[in-house]
């Protein structure tokens, strides 16, 4: 017959032991503490996997001993079509051509620094010339009125008493301002026409030593006409004197170099482009007789006349490039 110990369990075997139940508590924590430890004391398998499959770029730079190869680009076969030649417009037909300062070619030198989308504009226009206008720096300003505010560019060209030309470019129009202005677009530069190199025909015939008591006589033939050589032969000779273009240039250009904000000054009495140091880049008095370059930090230019830092003005043009 069962006893009531028997029917009943004992009360030991339901209430758990002290050290199970704080075994029980503690086993989460302890398995997830193994199971960071045991992540990042292992490397994934993937890791050099991405998720697509391929390998990843370590693995690329792994297998070439760690040295990356960038792929192969090629050039654009799409090429900016080439520029119009430029057409100047302006100039009086009464204007003798020794009176014009600017020429096509010097002009296209000027062109190939300007900013690309004043590079496509073809025709410059005459602003202001000394000698169709007068000497006078209010009728320069006057004349640039109207072009204020426009998105073009100025180019000035200067002529000094040796008759060296240079200049400057500027994006905005020359007028009296109590302080300065102009971003850096603007530059100076300076131009020497080279002589050309003469042809073989027009050279003097060599020194020779005393003939009087020669007795062989040495014959020079003359020259053919031109009406009597070819279109080709004309053109051959031309090639090989390397004089194809009327005029040979020596162009030289002074970019803005960020060392000052002194681009262009403007006031009643004189007209100013570059400065720093008690030094201007270009300077021109009211009556444009006198002028003044000498380096200065704007540009890091060297002194545009060979006159020195001061020089004689002979002739000045301001010319508008847009539309």
């Amino acid at each position: 017959m069962p006893t009531d110990t028997d029917s009943e369990p004992s009360l030991s075997a339901a209430r758990p032991h002290p050290s199970k139940s704080s075994s029980y508590f503690t086993y989460p924590v302890t398995y997830a503490v193994s199971g960071l430890l045991r992540r990042l004391s292992t490397e994934p398998h993937n890791s050099r996997e991405n998720s697509s499959g391929t390998p990843s770029l370590s693995q690329s730079v792994d297998s070439m001993n760690g040295v990356y190869t960038p792929p192969r680009r090629h050039a654009s076969p799409f090429q900016p079509p080439p520029l119009t030649p430029l057409t100047l417009k302006g100039y009086k037909s009464n204007t003798t051509q020794s009176s014009k300062l600017l020429s096509k070619a010097l002009a296209e030198e000027i062109r190939l620094l300007v900013p690309p989308r004043l590079q496509l504009v073809d025709d410059w226009s005459l602003i202001y010339s000394l000698e169709q206008d007068g000497v006078s720096l209010a009728t320069l300003y006057e004349k640039c009125d109207e072009y204020r505010g426009k998105r073009g560019g100025f180019v000035l060209v200067v002529q000094d008493g040796d008759g060296g030309t240079f200049g400057a470019y500027l994006n905005e129009s020359p007028h009296p301002s109590p302080h300065f202005f102009g971003t850096g677009e603007c530059f100076l530069w300076r131009a020497h026409i080279l002589a050309s190199i003469p042809t073989l025909s027009s050279l003097p015939p060599p020194p020779s030593a005393d003939t009087t008591n020669a007795q062989r006589m040495t014959t020079i033939a003359h020259p053919k006409p031109a009406s009597s050589l070819s279109p080709h032969s004309s053109l051959q000779g031309s090639s090989r004197s390397g004089t194809s273009t009327p005029e040979r240039i020596r162009f030289k250009a002074f970019p803005y170099s960020g060392v000052n904000d002194y681009l262009i000054f403007c006031e009643q009495g004189f007209f100013s482009i570059g400065g720093g140091d008690g030094h201007y880049g270009l300077w021109l008095n009211d009556n444009l007789e006198k002028g003044v370059s000498s380096s200065c930090p704007t540009f890091g230019n060297e002194p545009l006349s060979d006159e020195g830092s001061k020089f004689e003005v002979m002739g000045v043009e301001l010319w508008y490039i847009g539309a």
